[in-house]
């Protein structure tokens, strides 16, 4: 069994053709990462009890034949901010350290509906606050192509736990990039989806307008295969939509296929992503990939998404506003840490809830909880905040003008490849520069899709697919013709 080749859908066919059993793929899976995750911390929990209690299930449903869940088998991995019930869920924070999962998300539901084997919860930079996986309470993850370089952020547990085979696919969220730059840094396929397109509900929330998850995995086609189960309205959660496909492409091109599906497509390259300060190597695949894709047939044309500029800025005024606001139930009381439960003088409730958050959070949660109280206070909030929502109208309305000329958008995901650990820790701001290409995609609400376009020595760089709001078809398609020839 070579874990590198299996993929989802190589998995399934192996498990359907009897040439293992789901237990067998679990206890490998799981014996995997008890003796090698130790040099990379992608996983925060294992969940052995309950991935070979699915697995054995999985087992019995093939045994017996006839309709076979999808992911009937297939072992994967949940970042550790989305709920899986009776399952510890930290988000990464010393203030849910001890916190059990009550219930199951909606995507946790959706996956074990399906047969999957949840081996376990990955690591992720605390609440999602970060871009390298370094801010989590319990460690920072390290990238598999190198392990003195992060992986990415926040969701860089899953996709260090793709890319080291861990698992065959992974769940991570996406707020300002989170998905997708970690996609790009370990060498995966991640989709960040439309705003609305996959439900929210039993994600622990950071920044509530801008918060997607989306998959991980090796390949387009596993990518397509999580997000085809996990999508869809669901009534606990009011911002999700049903989608109805925009399908341009097939799914998954044969060789004979792979000049023909891109041929009437129009394909947009915006002249604000290729900038002063891009890695040289990571312009120079990128735009590798870009000829790539013009020979398939699509056609490009140079575009501009003139209020670029400003996205970053909007981003850390919206995104802290809500933080503040989502993050005020940790006080101490209701669940969670609590200096309470231990033996102080000072007592009274405003110091319990104050040394609570601030025992409890780690140095970029209180920086973000601050700028957005900040923002959303008397005096400042039109200034700022108010001001932000009005830019954002105006990126979004970049975004329509564009869409109205070309169907998808490619840039590169990230300026440059994966960094070393410790680089950008002691300065926010050029940490926050890491998302410059992907956060717009969050404020316009768009689906978005980085996959692997080669190495630069031997750290991968990654593509940006850009499409119009629940147009994932169209980009699941295109990303597949091209990654046939990559």
């Amino acid at each position: 069994m070579e874990f590198k080749d299996l993929t989802v859908a190589r998995a399934r066919q192996g498990l359907l053709k009897k040439e293992f059993s789901a237990l067998e793929l679990a206890n490998k899976f799981l014996d995997k990462i008890e003796t090698e995750d130790e040099q990379f911390f992608s996983f925060l929990t294992t969940t052995k009890d309950l991935a070979l209690s699915q697995a054995k299930l999985a087992d019995e449903k093939i045994a017996k034949g006839g309709d076979i869940p999808l992911l009937a088998g297939i072992p994967v991995a949940v970042k550790d901010n989305i709920l899986v019930e009776s399952v510890r869920c930290t988000a990464g924070s010393k203030i849910l350290e001890d916190y059990i999962a009550p219930y199951d998300a909606t995507v946790t539901r959706k996956l074990k509906e399906q047969g999957a084997v949840i081996l376990g919860k990955t690591n992720l930079d605390e609440f999602a606050m970060g871009s390298s996986t370094e801010r989590s309470a319990f460690g920072p993850t390290k990238n598999p192509y190198d392990t003195k370089r992060v992986p990415g952020g926040s969701s860089g547990g899953s996709a260090a736990a793709v890319a080291a085979d861990f698992c065959c696919a992974a769940l991570g969220s996406d707020t300002g990039g989170s998905i997708r730059q970690p996609a790009s840094f370990c060498g995966t396929v991640g989709l960040k989806p439309t705003y609305g397109a996959v439900s929210r509900y039993g994600l622990i929330a950071m920044a509530s307008s801008l918060d997607q998850i989306g998959p991980l995995a090796k390949t387009v086609e596993d990518a397509r295969i999580i997000f085809d189960i996990i999508k869809g309205r669901d009534e606990k959660d009011a911002t999700s939509v049903e989608i109805r496909a925009l399908n341009k492409l097939s799914a998954r091109p044969s060789a004979s296929e792979v000049s023909a599906p891109a041929q009437n497509l129009k394909i947009g390259i915006p002249k604000e992503y290729f900038i002063k300060g891009i890695d040289p190597e990571v312009e120079k695949l990128v735009k590798e990939a870009i000829r790539k894709a013009e020979g398939l047939g699509a056609a490009m044309e140079e575009i501009s998404l003139p209020h670029t500029q400003y996205a970053l800025a909007v981003y850390y005024i919206i995104m802290p506003s809500e933080v503040s606001a989502n993050l005020a139930r940790y006080d101490g009381i209701k669940y969670g840490y609590s200096v309470a439960k231990s033996v102080r003088k000072e007592q009274n409730l405003l110091d319990v809830y104050l040394n609570s958050r601030g025992e409890g959070f780690g140095e970029e949660v209180r920086r973000r909880i601050m700028l957005g109280t900040y923002a959303l206070s008397t005096g400042y909030y039109e200034a700022y905040y108010l001001r932000a929502q009005k830019v954002r109208t105006l990126i979004k309305e970049d975004f329509d003008r564009a869409f109205k000329k070309v169907d998808l958008i490619l840039t590169p995901t990230a300026p440059t490849p994966a960094f070393p650990l410790g680089e950008k820790m002691a300065d926010p701001l050029v940490m926050y520069l890491s998302d410059i290409f992907t956060i717009g995609v969050n404020l316009a609400g768009l689906p978005a899709l980085s996959m692997p376009v080669g190495k630069t020595g031997r750290l991968p760089v990654g593509l940006q697919i850009i499409g119009r709001p629940f147009a994932e078809e169209t980009i699941f398609g295109f990303a597949s013709a091209l990654e046939e020839i990559i």
